[in-house]
C-alpha cells in the first residue's frame, strides 16, 4: 500500500531537515529515515500506526522532526557551543524496544561513535566525510 500524502510530507520535511546537520550525522540518519520509511511502505494498520506515533507528536514528546527542528536552531543561535542531537532514551523506552530495534540501535551507536567518522551511505546518497 502506498504511503498517504501526510507521510510523504513527514518524510520529506525530515531529509529537508537534515540538511542543516554536520555532514557525517546527515548521512546517517539521510540513510536511517529513508531505510524505515521504506521497510513500513507495505506495513499492515497495527504496524503502520506504531511507525507513525514514533514519528508524530504526541502531547508527551515532540515527534522527530520538531525536536531535530529545534536543535538546529539551537545550533544556529549558538554556533559556538556544541549542540548534542537528538535524545537520550530512558530504560522504560529501551524496554520496549523489540531485538531487531536493540539491533538497530547498536548499529546507528556503532556509526556514530566510529573514531574516524567515516560513513558508508547508501547508493542513492552522494557521498560524504
Amino acid at each position: 500500500a502506498a504511503m498517504p500524502g501526510g507521510v510523504r510530507g513527514l518524510y520529506r520535511r525530515i531529509l529537508l531537515l537534515h540538511r542543516a546537520l554536520p555532514g557525517a550525522l546527515r548521512a546517517l540518519g539521510d540513510r536511517y529515515v529513508k531505510e524505515e520509511f521504506r521497510k513500513h511502505k507495505a506495513a499492515g494498520p497495527a504496524e503502520a500506526q506504531r511507525f507513525l506515533r514514533e514519528w508524530e507528536a504526541s502531547a508527551r514528546r515532540p515527534n522527530y522532526a520538531a525536536l531535530i527542528e529545534k536543535q538546529v536552531n539551537e545550533d544556529k543561535q549558538n554556533p559556538r557551543e556544541k549542540t548534542v542531537y537528538g535524545i537520550q532514551l530512558t530504560e522504560e523506552k529501551l524496554n520496549d524496544f523489540r531485538d531487531e530495534q536493540i539491533g538497530q540501535l547498536k548499529e546507528l551507536m556503532d556509526e556514530a561513535t566510529k573514531p574516524n567518522k567515516k560513513i558508508t551511505i547508501s547508493k542513492d546518497s552522494e557521498h560524504r566525510r
